[in-house]
């Protein structure tokens, strides 16, 4: 398909691919008053032409780049100030900030003042001059140096610094941290052992209930992940905590005090208010937790961050992140590990496999194998027995027994009902030995127990 003609002397089209107002209007003016001459002119006339016209656009193309020029600048400055207001950083970073807000430096000559600065304090000589009268970038250089306590008119300046460098500088501060930040959090995955939903705590920023009072004041594009909570069978037991604007509060399923955290200096505020801390710990109260999921970005992580002392410690400590695709799947495997009272399921880490014939998947003396696509419709899936034979026999822990082959419509989950098949046999008990012909229930006598009995996780093995 063709696109759509370009027509220079429209201002229309230049703002349209991406240019600032005032300099669309100055470049269509240059075209219109120097357009391009016909084919069948002289090469000579032509070139003169574009000539013409370059000179034209010389002001508004130098425009340009004092802009591009200025914006990376802004962008640079903010990225360190940013990483030292998180504790991050170092002396090189505060000698930047300092020389743009004492000496009002760009970035280029901020970053030559910390250079110099740097090497005064650390004992260096100094840069030797290149040039004779010194550039703007020297300068700020030697107004560095001066700053940081170095003196290039003392012959024995630099014995001087070396030596109160080497013995009485102080040690660098070193943040020493008894738990990671929720930010630090792995994402999660099939290894941990499943857990009851009475002892499972998840955290929603605000975004991610899809209840905001406000939802332009969040991000563009959020993973909504309630209605998948919603819908998982237990849920209500969990408990559920919104970061919105307000602070920390429980869910209560109305979304009545979910409004956006908006803004760096809100943030700021909350973050060194000690009564949302106090408010978390009054939260959780006595209840005791083996799972926690965060499922919040940006400035609610953030927020999080700030509090997490009131965070208690548990056995799984998670979050979701990256994108909303990524952060959807790892809400679902999280969702997946949750226990429903008297439910018992295999733990472990599923190993995956692929295998000629598709996918497979292992979990203890279990192989879940995908075989292929039925002729009429729907896709097989098998489990097997560590000796290759179908896995008939086993019953779950309600006394139901399991079918050991499944047909699923969608392709898309087939990953997702191999994990809950083998987790599902991982807690079962083998009533009979394996026989090539089912045998009716009344004749099976035997209470032979599967080797997965030992991988298996009741939910209720914590009341015991």
């Amino acid at each position: 398909m063709m696109s759509e003609p370009f027509d220079p002397a429209d201002a229309e089209a230049w703002i349209a691919h991406g240019r600032r107002p005032e300099h669309a209007v100055f470049l269509a003016d240059a075209w219109r008053r120097f357009p391009d001459l016909p084919a069948d002119a002289t090469p000579d006339d032509r070139l003169a032409r574009m000539r013409e016209r370059v000179i034209a656009l010389r002001p508004v193309m130098e425009s340009m780049s004092r802009t591009v020029e200025q914006q990376r600048q802004a962008r640079n400055f903010a990225f360190t100030a940013t990483r030292l207001a998180d504790g991050g950083g170092d002396d090189r970073d505060r000698a930047i900030i300092r020389a743009r807000d004492l000496h009002g430096y760009d970035w280029d000559r901020a970053v030559r003042y910390a250079a110099g600065w740097y090497a005064a304090h650390a004992g260096w000589d100094p840069e030797v001059r290149r040039s004779d009268p010194p550039s703007l970038s020297a300068q700020a250089y030697d107004q560095g140096f001066r700053d940081g306590g170095g003196n290039r008119d003392d012959l024995f300046d630099t014995a001087r610094r070396a030596l109160i460098a080497g013995s009485s500088a102080p040690l660098p501060a070193v943040t020493v941290s008894g738990r990671p930040r929720p930010s630090e959090w792995p994402k999660p995955s099939d290894m941990p052992r499943p857990a009851r939903w009475n002892r499972r705590l998840l955290i929603f920023g605000a975004p991610e209930t899809g209840l905001l009072t406000d939802p332009t004041a969040g991000p563009a594009e959020a993973a909504v992940l309630l209605p998948a909570l919603q819908a998982c069978p237990g849920h209500e037991e969990a408990t559920v905590i919104v970061i919105s604007g307000r602070g920390f509060h429980e869910f209560d399923g109305r979304g009545c005090e979910i409004v956006p955290l908006v803004g760096v200096e809100a943030l700021s505020r909350r973050a060194a208010d000690d009564t949302h801390e106090n408010r978390l710990r009054a939260l959780f109260g006595t209840r005791d937790f083996d799972d926690i999921l965060i499922a919040a970005q940006g400035d609610y992580l953030s927020l999080l961050d700030a509090h997490a002392a009131a965070l208690p410690l548990c056995r799984t400590m998670e979050r979701t992140r990256n994108t909303v695709l990524q952060q959807r799947a790892h809400f679902r495997t999280w969702l997946d590990r949750g226990l429903t009272a008297g439910e018992t399921v295999g733990a472990g880490h599923i190993r995956w496999g692929k295998a000629v014939k598709g996918l497979t998947g292992r979990l203890g003396e279990f192989t879940a194998r995908y075989v292929g696509k039925l002729p009429t419709r729907g896709h097989r899936i098998i489990v097997e027995t560590a000796n290759g034979e179908p896995a008939d026999g086993f019953v779950s822990a309600r006394g139901e027994p399991l079918a050991w082959e499944t047909v699923i419509t969608n392709r898309a989950h087939l990953r997702r009902t191999m994990a809950a098949r083998l987790r599902a046999f991982g807690g079962a008990t083998r009533l009979v030995p394996h026989e090539t012909h089912p045998v009716p229930i009344g004749r099976r006598n035997s209470h032979e127990h599967s080797e997965s009995a030992n991988l298996c996780h009741s939910a209720d093995a914590g009341n015991r």
